[in-house]
């Protein structure tokens, strides 16, 4: 355990969802020695949210997760599902494309080698969680609403709707694609928008005897959507089925958990859109699925404002786009670029003390926007795929898309050997 030292700096998270609370970590460890910061984190919620569907870790987040270590707690918990590849496959005619996470030997990609795991969001949130108690300058206190954020040259206060506040020397934003530390702060007219499209998902218990077309994962496209189905854990009894489709807005911006009728109503829009599969355990999956929920999905526009002097945004609340393959993995490197140059500010201040804190937050923006761009793009593409289409559009979609793995395998391959401790930060 690392308790706060008195000469660290005094930083408010908002947010004590993955975002928040790897940046917890992230500015614990790579934090000058002497320098350990106290680090109050503040969210919404009555307790953390460990709901969710799942989600694929790939190797370059797997590896920040190490070095924060959480990824450590995963193993020992038997958390998760490894991948050696994800199959594609055309719901009609059957598999089409395999994207690799096995490297050249067979064991992994980078030095050392991870794969890729697919795991829940509520048991990822859990080890992090449990590697976030491990820190004694790290605290947590959920059901607190924040009303009004004000900065100044020394500080920054959060005001809580209880009338309380917390004063600090940082404030960072990790509050999700709705941030309050935007929209009352740093830039309220960039609103979230809703893409038109909608992640449905449930899970579906099965047997050993039950025949999947998979190993592992499969993203499973048809004329209406795309249809994920995925192993989750290592005794491979539980089956998530998530569908990305076009659906109008459900008037909820944070989606809602399907009950009764309308548990029953989703997976009937699942049925429609994928029920005609030529593969048979698609049909049975999506008959068997429960715990249904519903979750728009909500995107920001590619350019914005991420920080003022005192205040720095990261994750969903500075960059939030569509998923695309890699979503989770940016936030882990967002978290530990910030943290390696904030680190670096101060290890400048001790010779300079009039240095500004937004010297750390411009290199971290220099470094990081344009794989944020990059990323925004690819996001773009993921949105094209799962839109409705026709029999011709489908056909002409099934014949891109292994090309598309092909020709991008080496910028997919590049980002997973990304290991953003050893960036040089240029300052």
């Amino acid at each position: 355990m690392a308790p706060a030292s008195p000469d660290g700096l005094d930083i408010i998270i908002l947010g004590g969802g993955i975002s928040g609370l790897t940046t917890a970590l992230a500015l614990t460890k790579f934090a000058p020695k002497g320098q350990v910061p106290r680090i109050r984190i503040f969210e919404i919620r009555p307790e953390p949210a460990v709901i969710g569907g799942a989600v694929n870790l790939t190797p370059n987040a797997l590896r920040m997760l190490d070095h924060l270590g959480a990824f450590e707690i995963y193993r020992q918990r038997d958390y998760g599902k490894d991948i050696d590849y994800l199959e594609i496959f055309d719901i009609y005619s059957g598999r089409i494309a395999i994207s690799d996470f096995r490297g050249p030997n067979g064991k992994g990609i980078g030095e050392p080698p991870y794969k890729a795991l697919r795991i829940t969001r509520g048991d990822s949130l859990k080890g992090v969680l449990a590697a976030v108690e491990k820190h004694e300058n790290i605290s947590m206190t959920c059901g607190k609403r924040t009303v009004k954020i004000e900065e100044n040259e020394k500080n920054v206060t959060i005001h809580f709707e209880d009338g309380g506040s917390a004063t600090g020397d940082l404030l960072m934003g990790c509050d999700g694609i709705h941030s309050v530390t935007r929209l009352k702060h740093v830039e309220p007219e960039r609103k979230a928008s809703y893409t038109g499209i909608s992640n449905a998902f449930g899970f579906a218990p099965v047997g050993k005897d039950f025949k999947t077309h998979f190993e592992c994962t499969a993203i499973n496209f048809a004329q209406k959507g795309m249809l994920l189905t995925s192993y989750h854990s290592s005794a491979a009894d539980s089956v998530y089925v998530g569908a990305l489709m076009t659906v109008e807005d459900v008037g909820s911006r944070d989606g809602w958990k399907a009950v009764g009728a309308d548990a029953e109503k989703t997976r009937g829009m699942l049925m429609e859109r994928f029920g005609d599969a030529k593969i048979p355990c698609i049909k049975q999956l999506i008959e068997q699925a429960q715990d249904f929920f519903l979750w728009p999905v909500y995107t920001l526009s590619k350019h914005g404002k991420w920080s003022t002097d005192r205040v720095m945004l990261l994750g969903d609340a500075a960059h939030a786009m569509p998923p695309q393959g890699e979503s989770t993995g940016i936030v882990f490197e967002d978290t530990v670029l910030f943290s390696r140059c904030l680190t670096r500010w101060l290890q400048l201040r001790k010779s300079d003390p009039l240095r500004p804190m937004k010297e750390a937050f411009n290199a971290y923006e220099n470094l990081r926007r344009k794989r944020i761009e990059e990323a925004f793009e690819e996001s773009g593409a993921v949105v094209k795929t799962v839109s409705d289409a026709g029999w011709l559009g489908h056909f002409i979609k099934t014949c891109i898309v292994p090309w598309y793995l092909w020709f991008s395998r080496a910028g997919r391959e590049k980002h997973f050997l990304e290991d953003v401790t050893k960036v040089d930060i240029g300052y």
